[in-house]
């Protein structure tokens, strides 16, 4: 017998909720559950109501059916699927690279509110770089950007292509890449760069 502290803390688990959402999920009913299990219908539903708490050893064969990790039913779901809002007045401009004075672009980080996000998001505000002083950089994976104000000279694979407001441009951030604002005027981007693919 559980103490009401402990029914207390398990609770808030909500590991009947869990098993239910899974369960329905897959379309599956307590009799075919417990044929995958080897647990009694009657036993899964007090555990779906929150009148049992399941052991660890209980838990695992039901999370071995969905392929779950025990974690699944001990985190807070919320938290797993990310949601974060970045606030514009809470961003901070930053240059990109350790010199100031030679940096390319300033960013500012749309996403660093998210917890492990799968994508890194930044918004650009390219400067007037000497042609003869661009610094070429290359990443794993792959980049894209939408520029939204001003003209960008984008350098690539050893060609220069001349970017208007509005236009959108993804490529293979592996190769070798290089940005440098074209006039006086802002020019600015939101720029997205993904982790190569496994």
């Amino acid at each position: 017998m559980l103490s009401p502290t402990l029914q207390k803390e398990l609770a808030g688990y909500h590991i009947g909720a869990k098993v239910n959402d899974l369960r329905t999920q897959r379309g599956l009913k307590l009799a075919e559950l417990g044929a995958h299990t080897g647990l009694s219908a009657a036993m899964l539903s007090k555990i779906e109501r929150g009148k049992l708490v399941p052991t660890l050893p209980t838990l695992m064969r039901i999370a071995l059916v969905f392929s779950v990790g025990l974690d699944y039913f001990f985190g807070d779901q919320r938290k797993r699927r990310t949601f974060a809002i970045t606030r514009k007045g809470d961003r901070k401009r930053f240059p990109a690279g350790m010199n100031d004075a030679q940096a390319a672009y300033m960013f500012e980080s749309l996403d660093y509110m998210a917890l492990e996000p799968r994508l890194k998001a930044f918004l650009a505000h390219f400067r007037d770089v000497d042609e003869n002083r661009l610094q070429l950089h290359h990443h794993p994976g792959a980049e894209f950007f939408y520029l939204m104000t001003g003209r960008l000279e984008l350098s690539w694979h050893g060609e220069k292509h001349v970017l208007e407001a509005g236009d959108a441009v993804y490529f293979d951030s592996t190769v070798p890449h290089g940005y440098r604002r074209l006039g006086i005027r802002d020019c600015s981007a939101v720029v997205v760069t993904l982790p190569p693919t496994v």
